[in-house]
């Protein structure tokens, strides 16, 4: 006796290759049988004519690492088919934090991914609580590097000493053995960004010939980032185990169908030689991360409240302000892409809460300003907690890392108090509305394939991905026609729609279009 039975379907196996008919059984939790003569009893049947079944969405860059914890978590993603999400990325990982850094660690934190309600001292501790929490979907972890840093040397612009090393080493390993399932590095932002390279892979040592993936925000993304890409290649080679490239961009009109094209050139021959490096992208010319990205990174050593001082006081503010306006040795994103093109995302204070989905231009005019000073008011004001909507990429470069055969696709969704960007709703939609329905950038088999098979083997999530007998039930039912992405960037919180069976772990999260309720995933 079956659990389901969805019968009349189009199947896509998440292998790319071309659907075919038939039907898929469920039975506690597991895909019992798929083909096209599937038969027997069940106690309930879907039939799901005129419809395709796939593997599950797997989200692998995500930062949902306190929002698991929300009321409400997972409605955004299994409306958009998401049944697997790793979070803990871009080196900043709420999991593990303690020692004599830990608030510090905590208000950097922040705005990334969530401070939540308790601190986790491991890894252990936070999956426990996701465990008694109940998940609506699959969570994994990465241990962010960044976070393990600071934990145990703080923000301070200088190299680690060897007793340093030894326990950021330990902290890695232990949180490898608590579950994570890779580590990620946050290069762009403080402390990682004080490593010189030979630095950093010392501190991966541990991962060496490991199989473990290390995902990279990397070093810079605008002008200098081709060098920041020969740098991560250098440290696969070292290391020898898996790099993935997180959310490849080219920032600055200077820098489109330029520096895209070379860095793909750049990893298949790094691929050809035996290198095991991938990339993933956004389907977004804009990202979204803390505003204080835009400000020189030497000014981060000290963490928030020294940021916050040196934000206030006018010496500083000068220093910052040269910088910004002369130098091209950090990602200058506001020299880059201009402040009309990066908005303040989320504040706290009910002053400037008016402000939110602006452009640093605008609220500079609206407040009779100079951009710069604007900045820095905000900022100040606000102790740095504030978010950013950024317009920085081209679409056709975005394009062109779709169809590369290395690269997957992720939504890189944070879930600030304001204003979010519209990916957190709406990243797998709009990849099967827009480019592969509107654009035809990539089939419906190729899409289905980056979103499922490929990342579930990239991180080794058996079971994940696939539909065949033996492999764990996560599917979507759905029609390709009808999905659709209903967010705006002024109304990001509007759910996609499509969906029609969303199943976790065998479970229903969504029959018929309406969400169950279940708490059928599991921490990975």
């Amino acid at each position: 006796m079956f659990d389901y039975l969805i019968k009349n379907v189009q199947i896509l196996d998440g292998s790319g290759s071309p659907a075919f008919s038939g039907s898929v059984a469920l039975s506690e939790g597991k895909i019992a049988a798929a083909g096209p003569d599937v038969a027997g009893e069940s106690a309930h049947v879907v039939d799901g004519r005129g419809r395709t079944l796939t593997p599950g969405f797997i989200d692998i860059h995500r930062h949902a690492d306190a929002a698991v914890f929300r009321p409400g978590f997972g409605r955004a993603e299994l409306a958009q088919g998401l049944t697997t999400i790793i979070n803990g990325n871009c080196g900043l990982s709420l999991a593990p934090v303690a020692g004599p850094h830990r608030d510090a660690v905590l208000d950097y934190l922040d705005p990334i991914t969530g401070r939540g309600e308790e601190a986790f001292p491991t890894l252990a501790d936070y999956r426990a609580r996701a465990g008694r929490t109940g998940l609506p979907l699959n969570a994994g972890m990465l241990a962010g590097m960044g976070t393990l840093r600071a934990c145990v040397s703080g923000f301070e612009e200088r190299a680690l000493t060897g007793g340093e090393y030894r326990q950021l080493h330990a902290a890695l390993e232990r949180a490898l053995s608590d579950g994570a399932l890779g580590a990620s590095l946050g290069l762009g932002y403080a402390p990682e960004c004080f490593y010189t390279t030979d630095q950093l892979i010392r501190a991966l040592e541990p991962l060496r010939r490991s199989g473990r993936v290390v995902t990279v925000h990397m070093r810079q993304e605008g002008d200098g980032v081709a060098d920041a890409l020969r740098e991560m290649l250098d440290v696969a080679r070292a290391l020898e185990t898996p790099v993935e490239i997180s959310h490849l961009k080219a920032i600055g009109r200077r820098n489109w169908r330029k520096a895209v094209p070379e860095m793909l050139r750049l990893i298949a021959q790094a691929r050809e030689e035996g290198l095991d490096v991938m990339c993933d992208v956004y389907p977004y010319p804009a990202g979204s991360t803390q505003l204080i990205h835009v400000l020189p990174p030497e000014f981060q050593a000290g963490g928030i409240n020294q940021l916050t001082a040196a934000l206030r006081d006018p010496a500083d503010r000068r220093r910052m302000r040269r910088r910004m306006e002369e130098d091209s040795d950090f990602e200058n994103i506001a020299a880059l892409v201009g402040f009309e093109n990066i908005r303040a995302a989320s504040m706290r204070l009910p002053e400037n809460a008016a402000f939110e989905g602006w452009s640093i231009a605008e609220i500079a005019a609206a407040k009779g300003k100079d951009p710069y000073d604007a900045l820095f008011d905000l900022l100040a004001e606000e102790r740095c907690a504030v978010s950013m909507i950024d317009f920085i990429a081209h679409e056709s470069d975005i394009e062109d890392i779709l169809r590369s055969p290395f690269s997957g696709v992720i939504s890189d969704a944070t879930y600030p108090a304001g204003l979010a960007h519209p990916r957190v709703c709406g990243a797998f939609p709009r990849l099967l509305e827009v480019y592969v329905g509107e654009r035809g950038v990539l089939t419906l088999p190729e899409a289905v394939r980056k979103i499922t098979r490929q990342p579930a083997e990239r991180f080794h999530l058996t079971g994940k991905g696939r539909v065949a007998a033996g492999a764990d039930g996560d599917l979507c039912l759905f029609d390709p026609v009808g999905i659709h992405e209903t967010g705006t960037w002024r109304e990001p919180d509007r759910l996609a729609r499509g969906m029609d069976w969303v199943f976790v772990n065998g479970v229903p999260a969504i029959a018929e279009g309406a969400f169950t309720g279940s708490a059928g995933g599991t921490c990975l």
